[in-house]
């Protein structure tokens, strides 16, 4: 099961309530820091941190106005890969050279051990490459013309058989015997499954395939069909996983057959160069978004309304916010619920947010450190974040 670092937690819990009249002492806050937080030679771009000693809360709050042309979103990934663990830290300073990132934040929910360790919960494009696909869960996104936009994603990725036949796949994610993956080399060497049938395939047509784009449609060939797991991976090759049990509904297969798959979405998201996954989806035009937490004891949904560090994107009109609140410090910060962070989101003056992962793995970076106080006394190395880039003049 992937880990849901936010849901982690103390046994402390408390309502919505008790901070929302702090709010407004909060707001007030970062209109008197904002003002002083401003690089003078970027005006756009500013970093606060709040402190309401009372609860005790410390917020983080990068804020970036969506006019200036000069800076850009981008999702990053350890390694630069579709799997791996690394600090914040290290992703930047792994950056590629097309940009210089300014601040980041940390991101989806992911796979924690194992070999698939770093494997997001939900999508991930970078750079236009699609290496995470959707799982249902909550997605933040640019389209086209810049415009943000979160919104649950459902998976359309379909293969289509030889002889007419579909079937749902998966991309780069561990495989469960009933399940159909298909792996690119953004993972690393090999497929790392220790079982099943795998179908090494080429591409059919004159044109690149790699790297993968979602909202497409692919062709490829069948060069082998291998009776075990763990195939190498190569520049210009993929390799489709069968689980056991999903390789008993697969009609007969030989080498040369051509097959089709497409990576669509809902909503379609054809075209998208950045996506980065999360949730839940917090405000939505203005308006909270209900949480519906289940009514349940259990670990994972009770940390839900408990107060924890946390970590957000943000946005209305005219700015971006990237929010991080530490938290699981009582002299510190005792962190926000769920439903406080979107009373606070909504307070800043968002119109838009989703919540990103939280627990040890929150953490805010900006100009050339991290300016959280992460809970684990130290940065956690992560699966993949969202920065904000200047662009490389």
């Amino acid at each position: 099961m992937r880990s849901n670092n936010s849901r982690e937690g103390s046994s402390a819990s408390s309502s919505a309530s008790s901070t929302r009249p702090r709010l407004a002492f909060c707001i007030f806050f970062l209109a008197l820091l904002s003002c002083s937080a401003l690089a003078r030679d970027f005006p756009s771009l500013s970093y606060t941190n709040i402190r309401d000693p009372s609860v005790p809360l410390s917020i983080h709050v990068v804020r970036l106005a969506l006019a200036d042309a000069r800076c850009r979103l981008e999702s990053l990934h350890a390694q630069n890969q579709a799997l791996g663990l690394d600090t914040l830290s290290d992703q930047i300073a792994a950056f590629p050279a097309s940009g210089f990132p300014v601040a980041a934040i940390n991101g989806d929910f992911y796979e924690r051990d194992g070999p698939y360790a770093g494997a997001p919960r939900g999508l991930q494009i970078i750079n236009g490459e699609l290496t995470s696909g959707p799982s249902g869960e909550a997605g933040f996104w640019l389209d086209a013309l810049g415009t943000p936009h979160t919104a649950a994603i459902e998976s359309r990725f379909q293969l289509t058989w030889p002889n007419g036949a579909t079937a749902p796949f998966q991309l780069n994610s561990p495989r469960a015997e009933d399940v159909i993956v298909i792996y690119t080399p953004a993972i690393g060497a090999s497929t790392k499954t220790s079982s099943g049938r795998e179908l090494i395939l080429d591409n059919t047509s004159n044109r690149p395939w790699l790297p993968l784009r979602i909202g497409k449609s692919y062709k490829a060939a069948i060069r082998e069909i291998r009776d075990a797991g763990n195939t190498p991976l190569s520049p210009n090759v993929l390799v489709l996983s069968l689980g056991s049990k999903a390789a008993q509904n697969v009609p007969p297969l030989h080498a040369g057959d051509i097959l089709g798959f497409s990576t669509g979405s809902d909503p379609p998201l054809h075209g998208i160069k950045t996506a980065i996954g999360g949730g839940p989806v917090l405000l939505k035009d203005h308006r909270h978004v209900p949480l519906n937490v289940p009514d349940s004891q259990s670990y994972q949904v009770s940390t839900m309304r408990e107060r924890h560090p946390r970590a957000a994107i943000g946005w209305n009109d005219q700015y971006f916010f990237l929010v991080e609140v530490d938290g699981r410090q009582r002299k510190l910060s005792e962190g926000m619920t769920l439903q406080e962070l979107a009373d606070f989101l909504l307070h800043l003056g968002c119109t838009d947010a989703m919540n990103f992962d939280g627990g040890g793995s929150a953490t805010l970076w900006f100009e050339g450190a991290v300016r959280n106080s992460p809970c684990d006394r130290m940065e956690r190395e992560i699966a993949n974040g969202l920065a904000i880039v200047m662009k490389k003049k």
